[in-house]
């Protein structure tokens, strides 16, 4: 087996690994992953991110659902809207930009790098929901109207869409803001709405792309293997601890990306 590929299987058992120790941040992992270590398209890794969350954070909903800490209810009223947005943006939008976006003297921002500098800006903003101590907040707030989780859940389905994300960093925030559930459950409960908004983008992707499935398929098995270690390891290591660490690396790791697709 070649060297890069076998590296990149490694990469994918670390992807499950960190989603069953915090529950999060697979497509952080995954998108540079595949793109500066296997040499995939930016539109192509964000299609394989899709799937490779997706699949994975199934496996996860599963498992949160055997300890009561998933809210099917809410979850699929809160996914409706945010796999609509989804799918658009994966079928029409990211389709749709142009390959040159612009312009300036010698410098020219192309798609790819647009995609992988916005991937970046998103990975500065879940870093620092990692990093940041949570607050308590002992009142109980009401439940907002549907239309504004409408409107919600379109902006942040167009987000992940764009970038191939399940979005877990955003939706559990805002399950536990708009929709006054526990942290502990809007981390189960948003597992369903990564599951069900990256597998439906991806159904996009299958429409203009071309997949890889004997690669994508391994990839994402070995991912679900990392998963259910990095569950039974969650029992010894402490996730406050973990998550901080992650974030900064993920931090870093935005910085890097930036800099690398802006000297390009």
């Amino acid at each position: 087996m070649d060297t890069t590929l076998l590296l990149g299987y490694i990469g994918a058992l670390i992807v499950g690994l960190v989603l069953g120790l915090i529950g999060g941040g697979g497509s952080i992992l995954t998108v540079p992953l595949l793109v500066y270590l296997l040499g995939y398209n930016p539109v192509v890794a964000t299609a394989y991110s899709l799937f490779v969350v997706g699949t994975s954070s199934m496996v996860g909903t599963y498992q949160k659902h055997k300890k009561g800490l998933v809210d099917f209810k809410t979850g699929l009223a809160f996914s409706f809207p945010s796999f609509i947005a989804v799918y658009l943006s994966r079928r029409y939008l990211v389709p749709g930009i142009p390959d040159t976006l612009f312009s300036f003297g010698e410098y020219t921002l192309t798609k790819e790098m647009g995609i992988m500098i916005f991937f970046a800006i998103i990975m500065v903003l879940a870093s620092f929901s990692m990093i940041k101590k949570e607050k308590k907040n002992g009142t109980t707030l009401p439940s907002q109207p549907y239309y504004k989780t409408f409107i919600q859940g379109l902006i942040i389905g167009t987000v992940t869409g764009i970038i191939g994300a399940g979005g877990g960093f955003l939706y559990v925030p805002a399950l536990v803001v708009w929709a006054n559930i526990p942290m502990k459950k809007a981390v189960g409960t948003s597992l369903i709405i990564v599951t069900i908004n990256s597998l439906i983008g991806f159904i996009g992707d299958v429409q203009t792309l071309e997949i890889e499935w004997p690669f994508l398929l391994f990839f994402t098995l070995i991912s679900i293997i990392g998963i259910i270690i990095g569950v039974f390891l969650s029992k010894f290591i402490s996730g406050k601890k973990l998550k901080k660490s992650f974030g900064i690396f993920v931090l870093i790791m935005a910085v890097y990306i930036i800099y690398k697709e802006s000297a390009m």
